[in-house]
């Protein structure tokens, strides 16, 4: 092994390395403090004022991570932020978690990866290892970070070293915390993956190195394709099912009880989040740069993005028997966030709910207990008081997310009529339940 390399990895075992993570949203800020907890010195680059602030008052913005983890962590000495990338200079090891969208509906945006490589370039030391997380499409690390990074002079192997580690985090999920996520590790060369496999392994229980950064990149790609599918396929389902008059839940828990060649999934008002509605759709891009049409990914997407319409059109139809029409009727949404006592409201189907009500004229309102005001789009709502009395004011109750702390009892009792997408209700007859 190189030199440069064996003197990389002393200094790892050490631990006598910083580590700098360039963005620290719900992926980095965790992966931050896992490495301060375990006895490393880290530089968290941040932006955003906002989130520079919080941390400067021992404030998490970040629902895993708690106020009193963070306070630990700053207060040790050993988790520090900056707001720009000058502070990279004693930076060993540079791991890379911002965010990377969608310009327009299958286009994707790594905007944020390639001005962050081009100011890291500007300030990485001789021997520093950079790891990209930020997820993308295959060939990113080696088509556009690499020659980014070496278009100063500086060579892989020689100055630095490259490698592609996939974040898996799943926000609010307490049995899955970092250190217990299996992390997956694809390097330039072997020489980066060795190096990057050994970084995670002072906090991450089990590391997978795989044979290139390119094989990396495509397992989180398909890890959430494989779930987009088989989400869309399941959607599909329930409207079939609906149609026929089969109780869709029903017939998923009852083909569950197989012990071989089967898999749940429930259907939904639709997929939040950063990474299912988005990832899948990075690789139908790349692949169509092959001339590869990806019927699967595109189909699977076109059903679960037609859900929360499906929802309202449900909604109506069932209010409609009851004589009401869409501009006469109030709508309450139960549930704002993409995911169950999560307070996150990145692509949520609920708000497309919410949006798509509105459009069609009906009088809306809303309750999340982890939302208290809504302003964001073309919404501009205060949560409800969630109590017998304003139940009962509403024509109809959707059951967009199924948060733990809601009265589900006291709503069954105090509504008109309720459609449940979450199957809450799962087990009750009453006729003025309607689920998905």
């Amino acid at each position: 092994m190189h030199k440069l390399a064996e003197d990389f990895k002393s200094k790892i075992k050490r631990k006598e390395i910083e580590i700098a993570v360039v963005g620290l949203g719900y992926v980095g800020l965790p992966l931050a403090l896992e490495f301060a907890e375990r006895g490393i010195r880290v530089m968290g680059i941040e932006i955003d004022a906002g989130r520079l602030a919080h941390i400067n008052k021992r404030h998490s913005y970040i629902t895993d991570v708690s106020d009193a983890l963070l306070k630990k962590a700053v207060s040790s000495g050993r988790f520090k932020v900056a707001g720009n990338f000058s502070a990279l200079k004693e930076a060993e090891v540079i791991i890379i978690c911002v965010p990377t969208p969608l310009k327009g509906r299958y286009h994707p945006d790594i905007s944020y990866i390639v001005e962050a490589v081009k100011s890291i370039a500007r300030h990485i030391r001789r021997g520093s290892l950079v790891i990209l997380e930020s997820t993308t499409y295959p060939g990113t690390t080696e088509e556009v970070i690499l020659p980014l990074l070496e278009a100063g002079g500086k060579r892989h192997g020689e100055d630095f070293f490259l490698s592609f580690s996939p974040e898996r985090i799943d926000p609010g999920n307490k049995d899955y915390p970092v250190h217990k996520i299996a992390k997956v590790v694809g390097g330039i060369t072997k020489e980066a993956t060795d190096l990057a496999a050994l970084v995670y392994k002072q906090i991450i229980d089990k590391v997978v190195p795989v044979s290139s950064a390119r094989v990396a990149e495509a397992v989180k790609l398909l890890e959430n394709t494989f779930r987009l599918i088989n989400i869309g396929m399941i959607d599909e389902l329930a409207m079939m099912a609906h149609k026929m008059n089969i109780d869709i839940w029903e017939v998923v828990d009852a083909a569950a009880t197989k012990p071989f060649g089967f898999m749940p999934f429930y259907p939904g008002p639709g997929v939040g989040g950063h990474c299912i509605p988005k990832d899948p759709l990075y690789l139908y891009w790349k692949a169509r740069r092959y001339g590869f049409n990806s019927r699967f990914i595109k189909l699977a997407s076109q059903v679960i993005t037609y859900m929360p319409e499906y929802v309202v059109e449900r909604v109506a139809g069932s209010l409609k028997e009851k004589g009401l029409i869409e501009d006469k009727a109030n709508v309450l949404v139960i549930g704002l966030t993409y995911k169950k006592d999560i307070r996150d409201l990145r692509q949520s189907p609920a708000l497309d709910i919410l949006g798509v009500l509105q459009e069609r004229g009906f009088r809306v309102s809303y309750y999340d207990p982890l939302i208290p005001y809504l302003k964001i789009k073309q919404f501009d709502l205060k949560s409800i008081v969630l109590n017998s009395k304003n139940i009962g004011k509403f024509d109809c109750v959707i059951i967009a997310t199924d948060h733990s702390s809601i009265d589900y009892k006291m709503i069954l009792k105090s509504s008109h009529l309720i459609f449940d997408t979450r199957n809450v209700f799962k087990g009750i007859s009453s006729v003025k339940v309607v689920r998905l």
